[in-house]
């Protein structure tokens, strides 16, 4: 395909990347700090995955892991391009209110209240994981973690396939600063940094990030101010570190991120976008034109497609040395967030499916764990309590005389049998001889909510019977509650004298609510066998859990109208992997192979009624049994001291069982999953005559994936590869820095995803990826 896409003009900016943050683990001091700045990522880096401070080649589990000037030399501004070079994991940013993240092909991305995710996102050390809530912006970071398999013990219960942790940077004494700003193609302009100051007992960090970038799709409709997938993007943090003695460490910190992005650009795949959709429907490389629905804004909340977005995050952690080998930590923290998405389901200019997104809600999380580091046993064990409270609310506006005439020539009804005709819902030029046909304006809502409750106590021993064995089991025992409850507000149309949306169910002002409470026992046991002391092997068996769903929604009964409550049992994993590890002066790697078995495997899939009509929602369906076999490695190669060489790749082979009680999801491949995904590339990082050339030029790879389950070759994507780099140069002893980097090189073309609520209406609508971008960054350290 021919991308008529026409970037706007410019040089680029956008650096967004963190601040040279010191690499280094939680509760390091300065001077171990130091040393790590140079061991940004691989093997020898500092984590605390375990809870304590070990060298990623120490950790008896999978683990990705890179610090904060890696991340910023390879030039990654976002969660999503951090995935690129991570085997087996995957994020999908159909929007900040919508990231889809993947960990050995599970995704984790539903916005209904009443679910739990599969993959825990951790942000200082809270569970953020809702998916409403979750995104997080990645200045200023100390390091990212990426842990694979289920961690309940280390992660909580949301961790059933894998966690990532994000950690920020915390304060330090003495003063430094940054500065960067940056202007690029799509007009990106970028303006961010840090100020730090402190005393060897209270410290304060001040980081931030404004981001802004025109939309790279071209909308064509009259009614929006946008283009489709513009952003604007703030981020601030403010973070306090006291150390009144040598063994008691406070931190507080207070995030603010928040988001103005223009709408998502949903492409039919059944009608016409638009006049210059060369190539016809189906072809999301070309302008669109979604309009909205002005006329329904006071229903959708607003006449602008596009996301409006506030989270705010406070955290609170103590770390108190008390005894020689005996710490306690807590950690706290409490998040909440608020979002309004206006979208255009269909692709066309027809408003014809319109709805909005208003997700809000609250999360509190409290853990406090005491550890025990001895020279033959370490153990730790805690108590944890998570209370999240949500919703989500989907407003709905249309035509009657439109929808309808839409939706019956969607469905291949004759023109005899349509309401109005042969008159064209979209015409062949993208125009809407449809609209207004009528006149009669229609708004429907529905709203699912969710308060879910975890309580659990924990415990993990590692035994070291002699210095090159280490054998590790954990448990945590975890009681559970979950509300769920649904309302809608649906008005019987004028012309059909009822719902316009055949399958939709007024509730009659009622709010239908369902709750159970759950247990669970979730182990995990470890063995790492040192070979030496730079290589080690290891070996892991642990269960995942995704928590039941309790469901709960509206069906007929005669005249009556009741809940509808559809129990879904919680979805179990065991995993088995085992590898090898190595670090040596010029060479760090991993190798490992996994298996994991599913049961109660859990799918989300578009809701219909009896008459096998679609009604807008989707709801959680058990597609049986599944398993999943893999293969992960990465490697890096000091060639000399200013040349580094860098590789990893992923191999999966699994899906939902080819079993005929699975029925019409036997043999399809998890959504979002490619068979093979590899990355790799080199830094340069050479000095002369007091100034320092760097560059990471890298290549990426993922082989074909699924948008969706049962899977269809319509709605998929074929292997992308992608080239990357990031070069510039550093002088006056680093305090000034000049980048430029580019994404996406070639200008390849690629969904980001298809099929969407347009689908569960037969009117699948296509994303497009990220276009070539480019720039340059300018820093100034002080």
């Amino acid at each position: 395909m021919t991308r008529t896409l026409s970037p706007r003009a410019s040089l680029i900016a956008l650096a967004a990347i963190l601040a040279a943050a010191p690499q280094i683990a939680f509760a390091q001091d300065s001077d171990t700090a130091a040393a790590q700045d140079q061991k940004n990522s691989g093997n020898e880096i500092i984590v605390t995955t375990q809870k304590i401070e070990q060298r990623a080649l120490d950790v008896p589990i999978t683990i990705s892991a890179l610090g904060g000037e890696r991340i910023r030399e390879l030039g990654v501004t976002d969660l999503d391009e951090l995935s690129y070079y991570t085997p087996g994991l995957l994020i999908q940013e159909q929007s900040a209110n919508n990231p889809g993240v993947v960990i050995r092909g599970i995704t984790s991305d539903s916005g209904s209240a009443q679910e739990g995710p599969r993959v825990t996102l951790y942000y200082n050390g809270i569970d953020i994981s809702r998916s409403r809530g979750s995104y997080q912006a990645i200045y200023d970071l100390e390091r990212v973690e990426v842990i694979k398999g289920p961690q309940a013990t280390l992660f909580g219960t949301a961790s059933a396939v894998g966690a990532i942790s994000l950690v920020s940077a915390r304060p330090r004494e003495g003063f430094s600063a940054e500065v960067r700003g940056g202007y690029g193609n799509f007009n990106q302009t970028l303006l961010g940094g840090f100020v730090n100051v402190g005393s060897d007992t209270i410290a304060f960090r001040l980081a931030g990030e404004w981001r802004t970038r025109d939309g790279y799709v071209e909308n064509l409709s009259p009614n929006q101010e946008k283009d489709l997938y513009a952003q604007d993007q703030l981020g601030l943090r403010a973070s306090l570190r006291w150390t009144p003695t040598t063994d008691l460490t406070i931190d507080l910190i207070g995030t603010y991120d928040q988001q103005r992005n223009g709408g998502t650009p949903f492409i039919s795949a059944r009608f016409p976008g638009s006049s210059a959709s060369p190539g016809g429907p189906a072809n999301a490389f070309v302008p669109a034109n979604l309009g909205g629905n002005p006329a329904g804004a006071a229903a959708l909340g607003d006449d602008q497609l596009g996301l409006n977005r506030e989270v705010y995050d406070l955290n609170l952690t103590l770390d108190y040395q008390f005894e020689d080998d005996w710490s306690f930590t807590t950690v706290n923290g409490y998040r909440e967030f608020d979002s309004r998405e206006v979208f255009d389901a269909d692709g066309t200019a027809a408003p014809f499916l319109e709805f909005s997104e208003i997700a809000d809600g609250w999360q509190f999380s409290h853990e406090g764990r005491f550890t025990y580091s001895g020279d033959t046993l370490r153990a730790s064990f805690g108590w944890n309590a998570f209370i999240e409270d949500g919703r989500q609310n989907v407003p709905f506006a249309s035509e009657e005389g439109l929808f309808l005439q839409c939706l019956t020539t969607l469905f291949g009804v004759p023109p005899a049998g349509r309401p109005f005709g042969a008159t064209p819902c979209v015409a062949a030029n993208g125009s809407v001889p449809a609209q207004g046909i009528t006149n009669f304006q229609y708004s429907s809502v529905f709203e699912n909510q969710g308060r879910n409750e975890a309580y659990s106590v924990f415990a993990d021993a590692t035994w070291i019977p002699f210095d090159a064995l280490e054998l590790t089991a954990g448990v945590r025992f975890l009681d559970e509650y979950r509300r769920s409850g649904f309302f809608a507000r649906v008005p019987n149309a004028r012309l059909t004298g009822g719902p316009l949306i055949p399958g939709q169910i007024d509730t009659r002002g009622q709010t239908f609510v369902a709750d159970d409470r759950f247990g669970a026992v979730l182990p995990r046991f470890n063995a790492l066998y040192r070979v030496s002391d730079d290589v080690n092997v290891f070996a892991t068996v642990s269960k995942g859990r995704r928590s039941p769903v309790v469901q709960v929604n509206a069906r007929r009964q005669g005249t009556d109208v009741l809940a509808n409550r559809t129990d879904v049992l919680e979805e179990i994993v065991w995993n088995y992997e085992g590898g090898i590890k190595l670090a040596t002066g010029r060479v760090s790697g991993s190798l490992g192979v996994y298996y994991q078995v599913y049961d109660n495997f859990q799918v989300s899939v578009p809701v219909l009624d009896a008459n096998g009509n679609p009604t807008g929602a989707f709801q959680t369906r058990s597609a049986g049994s599944a398993s999943n076999l893999g293969v992960e490695g990465e490697l890096a190669v000091d060639v000399t001291s200013w040349l580094n060489v860098f590789g990893n790749f992923g191999y999966i082979d699994g899906g939902i069982d080819d079993d005929p009680a699975n029925g019409t999801f036997a043999g399809s491949r998890f959504r979002l999953q490619p068979e093979w995904q590899a990355s790799g590339g080199f830094t340069v990082d050479y000095d002369f005559g007091g100034a320092r050339f760097f560059a990471t030029p890298s290549i990426t790879h993922r082989s074909t994936i699924f948008f969706q389950v049962p899977n269809t070759a319509l709605i998929s994507q074929g292997p992308v590869t992608l080239v990357n780099a990031r070069a510039g140069l550093s002088f006056a002893d680093a305090r000034y820095e000049i980048a430029g980097f580019i994404r996406n090189a070639f200008n390849e073309d690629f969904l980001l995803d298809a099929g969407n609520t347009g689908g569960a209406f037969t009117i699948p609508t296509f994303i497009p990826g990220e276009p070539r971008f480019y720039g340059v960054e300018v820093t100034a350290r002080f």
